[in-house]
């Protein structure tokens, strides 16, 4: 469940197209933060995924797309504040969608020592929420919470700390008790 906290009004982008750009693939907190800004602006943009928010940045640096929506957790999240050529033009708290870790859903026995894939920004939950009896052999990472399904999904890690969406879109299951963020996501237009 998605929990709209608060909204400071986005103000207006300049020229270009009114698409929205954001971290992808389908799956991910950031699009459903893209999903929530697309209601407060006028004519429904189309949302555009990236594998990096730096891709997104660059579509917005070409006019590809109109605004930017970046998770504050976001390790690098301070290039683009500190960027002269893009402004932050809003901010709003929303929950993320649940959290948890999940494995294949037609996975045999897992093993007491699996490996995990997330997302860097969130890895503090794999703490969190590895069920008691799991020690890891091994963290790795991907650039979003759905790639980190995907590679789950593809058979190249036991474990992901992925999002609802994400899971249900790779047939993944969770093994874990679930959670949101409660997460703070910045708007960036060009300046």
């Amino acid at each position: 469940m998605t929990v709209e906290l608060g909204w400071i009004d986005v103000r207006p982008a300049p020229a270009g197209s009114p698409a929205i750009g954001t971290l992808g693939p389908e799956g991910t907190s950031s699009e459903q933060a893209a999903r929530l800004l697309r209601t407060r602006l006028p004519d429904g943009p189309s949302i555009v995924l990236r594998a990096t928010y730096e891709q997104s940045v660059q579509d917005l640096r070409s006019g590809t797309v109109r605004h930017v929506v970046v998770a504050n957790a976001y390790r690098d999240i301070h290039h683009f504040y500190m960027a002269d050529d893009i402004a932050l033009a809003g901010v709003f708290v929303m929950d993320t969608p649940l959290y948890g870790i999940a494995r294949r859903a037609d996975g045999g026995v897992l093993s007491d020592r699996p490996s995990v894939v997330t997302h860097p920004s969130p890895r503090p939950l794999v703490d969190q929420l590895l069920p008691p009896g799991y020690r890891l052999r091994d963290v790795a990472t991907a650039d979003s919470t759905s790639q980190a399904a995907l590679a789950v999904a593809e058979r190249r890690y036991d474990l992901a700390l992925t999002t609802e969406p994400a899971a249900a879109r790779h047939g993944l299951r969770f093994i874990s008790r679930l959670r949101p963020i409660r997460m703070v996501w910045s708007v960036f237009v060009r300046s």
